[in-house]
């Protein structure tokens, strides 16, 4: 991590305002405003995309962005499928597994920090799959009040979700239990 004890920097900014984006798209999504919340759903995307670049290029990493980026992409996620659950436009079922991934995850992490494990947190090929997956099935639930056709394509990316999100969780549970269990993190570093 560079710039450790720089916290504030224009990646943590537009982090920040990312969070702070996440209710104004869930009261759009309550009020059905769904092509406002879409364009609300893509300036998030972009700027979780704008964030991550300004820091490496500019070398603008801190340790509080490293923090901050993921709580902003999970709260914007969990946000969508909850609400869109709650709308009946993305199947409870798809909604449980979303939030039970996110949980394991929080949970293992506070476990790992309980133990005082020394972790490097960084997201596997399949999570960031499943993020992509996530990102593009509310994406197309939200479009599919503009273009019907999306109504057969759904379905299909709702199992796709569900299935990646639930093998990102049990990798998670893996990962976990190895590290746990040899206290030993994915860097290497002992407990």
């Amino acid at each position: 991590m560079q710039n450790a004890g720089k916290q504030i920097s224009i990646p943590n900014i537009i982090t920040i305002a990312r969070i702070l984006m996440t209710p104004f798209f869930v009261i759009l999504l309550l009020k059905e405003q769904f092509g406002t919340a879409l364009w609300v759903f893509i300036i998030a995307g972009v700027s979780d995309a704008l964030d991550g670049l300004i820091a490496r290029v500019f070398n603008q990493r801190t340790v509080l962005g490293a923090y901050l980026d993921p709580i902003a992409d999970k709260l914007l996620l969990a946000a969508a499928f909850i609400s869109l659950g709650i709308l009946h436009m993305v199947p409870a079922w798809v909604v449980v597994i979303v939030i039970t991934r996110d949980i394991l995850i929080l949970v293992g992490l506070a476990i790992i920090s309980l133990t005082n494990t020394r972790l490097r947190i960084s997201p596997s090929f399949v999570s960031k799959c499943t993020t992509g997956l996530q990102l593009v099935t509310i994406a197309m639930t939200l479009l599919r009040h503009e273009a019907n056709y999306l109504n057969a394509a759904l379905p299909v990316f709702f199992w796709l979700t569900a299935c990646f999100t639930t093998l990102s969780g049990l990798h998670y549970i893996y990962v976990g239990m190895n590290i746990l269990q040899t206290g030993t993190s994915s860097d290497g570093t002992q407990k």
